[in-house]
């Protein structure tokens, strides 16, 4: 049999045939006089394995794997670790499609936000903002929530949308604050105002980790598209609310650690 008789019948490319001697899948068969490939049922047979291989999912070097007899591992191993894999692919699609469904009732129930997909932590987030008066600061802010949405691992995320959520009902005040800052500058007695208005609202543990964090090109981004004003306002909100109590209980903390105990003695 030449290249195409051999192909056809398995369901594969000469092409692929090809890629298969490339990778040493299949033997080259011996040639004929005329330098065209000399196929037999032998190499129809190993042909026809490898196609059943891949169609289970199995890359092309756990084939080879599979196909060497003095290396490689057997074939029951390498399936278990397949259907883990699909298992694994599984659950993921599970959840993509679960996020899906509550998209499309968003979307039936006229409630899909133009920023979607969403989290559903930064979906109930934005619910309990509601309808902002018309703010170029509302804008913003939500185009960077989104942006963490995305970037920030998974925990970190979940605990930054539920610790915003506490300070939602005051947005429109904040957002108010901020875009009047727009067109002013660092000194303007509004940054105090406006930073101080902030800072009431961070937790003191958000204000940590976001000081403690360092410099990112992310960070700087995001402070450069604010207004100098409005820039000068978040830092000092932060600072201020990161040596507010965190600062207090610190000191306690190594007061307690250095101080002697004074427990009595049994006058027994």
């Amino acid at each position: 049999m030449r290249i195409g008789e051999i192909a056809a019948p398995i369901g594969v490319t000469p092409r692929a045939v090809r890629h298969y001697h490339q990778l040493g899948l299949l033997p080259e068969p011996v040639r004929r006089s005329n330098g065209y490939r000399e196929y037999g049922i032998r190499d129809a047979v190993l042909l026809a394995r490898i196609r059943r291989l891949t169609e289970l999912g199995l890359g092309l070097d756990e084939v080879r794997d599979v196909l060497a007899d003095d290396e490689g591992r057997e074939l029951v191993e390498v399936l278990q670790e397949l259907d883990e894999d699909l298992g694994r692919q599984e659950a993921v699609i599970r959840e993509r499609r679960e996020r899906l469904a509550a998209l499309l009732a968003e979307a039936r129930g006229g409630r899909l936000t133009a920023e979607a997909p969403l989290s559903p932590q930064l979906t109930a987030l934005l619910a309990g903002l509601g309808e902002l008066p018309d703010s170029p600061m509302a804008v913003k802010d939500r185009e960077i929530l989104a942006l963490l949405d995305t970037v920030a691992p998974e925990a970190d995320r979940v605990r930054l949308m539920e610790t915003l959520r506490g300070m939602a009902e005051h947005a429109g005040e904040m957002y108010g604050l901020l875009d009047a800052l727009a067109d002013k500058e660092p000194d303007d007695p509004g940054v105090t105002r406006a930073a101080a208005a902030l800072a009431a609202l961070l937790p003191d543990d958000l204000a940590v980790r976001f000081s403690d964090q360092p410099d990112s090109g992310l960070t700087d981004a995001i402070f450069a598209d604010l207004a100098p004003a409005q820039s000068a306002a978040v830092h000092r909100a932060i600072d201020l609310a990161k040596h507010r109590q965190p600062t207090m209980h610190r000191q306690l903390t190594r007061h307690e650690r250095k101080a002697p105990s004074h427990r009595q003695e049994d006058p027994s």
